[in-house]
């Protein structure tokens, strides 16, 4: 793996207007994997690439339960998503799955945990 590529990140008031849910329904969905998110400068943020046609990526919650059952912290599962993977070509998993590769991200992750 590699280091991710810039990515833009989403603020909460930012994901409100986006995908038009209020803060604490967004806050909710951070803390249900379903948009999972980091503190970057203090700040809570989440990569855009998680939200797609104003909804959350239904994909990226199933795959983090299944980093975090592969023993990744939170931050580890983060990362893993936006990093650039020689086993998908050289695609970061999150654009994996937004190419709609599921099965292969999934595969991938499962096999981590072994």
């Amino acid at each position: 793996m590699t280091a991710p590529a810039p990515r833009t990140w989403l603020t909460v008031p930012e994901l409100v207007e986006l995908i038009g849910v209020p803060a604490g329904r967004v806050r909710r969905l951070i803390e249900e994997h379903s948009l999972p998110g980091a503190r970057v400068d203090g700040i809570l943020k989440v990569p855009a690439d998680f939200v797609k046609d104003g909804e959350p990526l239904s994909e990226v919650r199933g795959t983090v339960i299944v980093l975090h059952d592969a023993g990744f912290s939170d931050d580890e599962a983060l990362n893993w998503m936006l990093a650039d993977n020689d086993l998908l070509g050289g695609a970061a998993p999150i654009d994996a799955l937004r190419a709609g590769r599921k099965a292969e991200v999934r595969r991938i992750a499962q096999a981590l945990g072994f």
